[in-house]
């Protein structure tokens, strides 16, 4: 990797792990990630909130990847944080979010399924409670960043980065209980 690669700023980024970047937009070897997290435990590259993201300059990032953060967040700072992803993109840049879609997760609860598993993640079984509310394990072992403060069904997500500045958004059900939205920093 050279610093001549585009720079994927990747947030709530967690513990390294390259596979983390999803291959479709961030192909190998054609993206210099810089980790960015919350919990210094991660041992991040920049540690900081999605919330004030003071430590990285405008327009200076080439994408922002955010996999299940956002919806950690209290619904009064999901503005401020989707605002803070478009400021430092650069323009034309773009900022790409998953989390969970809670119009799916819904009908599972209306099934009164909330307990059972929806799917196996990698680290372990998922079910409704658990993208609902936050993953229950590591919150019974103390890691309290994990509870979920509000959600979104897709015309929620694709108003909230419309209204943060986005433009093109696009907002997908991956039909797997996650929503995807890929939205640009506006041209000048």
């Amino acid at each position: 990797m050279t610093d001549e690669l585009p720079v994927v700023l990747h947030v709530g980024c967690g513990v390294a792990d390259p596979a983390k970047l999803p291959e479709q937009f961030f192909a190998p070897r054609e993206w210099r990630e810089l980790r960015y997290d919350i919990d210094p435990n991660v041992a991040p590259d920049i540690i900081g909130s999605i919330t004030d993201m003071n430590g990285i300059a405008s327009a200076s990032v080439d994408a922002v990847w955010s996999s299940h953060n956002v919806e950690h967040l209290y619904p009064h700072e999901v503005p401020v944080a989707l605002s803070e992803f478009r400021r430092v993109l650069k323009p034309g840049a773009f900022a790409l979010i998953t989390l969970p879609d809670l119009q799916q997760v819904a009908e599972l609860v209306a099934q009164g399924k909330m307990e059972e598993p929806a799917y196996l993640s990698p680290a372990g079984p998922i079910a409704p409670i658990d993208m609902i509310f936050g993953w229950r394990l590591p919150m019974a072992q103390g890691n309290l960043y994990m509870a979920h403060r509000t959600g979104f069904v897709q015309n929620s997500l694709k108003k909230a980065m419309d209204e943060a500045g986005f433009v093109g958004t696009q907002v997908i059900r991956d039909g797997q209980f996650a929503l995807w939205a890929k939205g640009y920093a506006p041209i000048p």
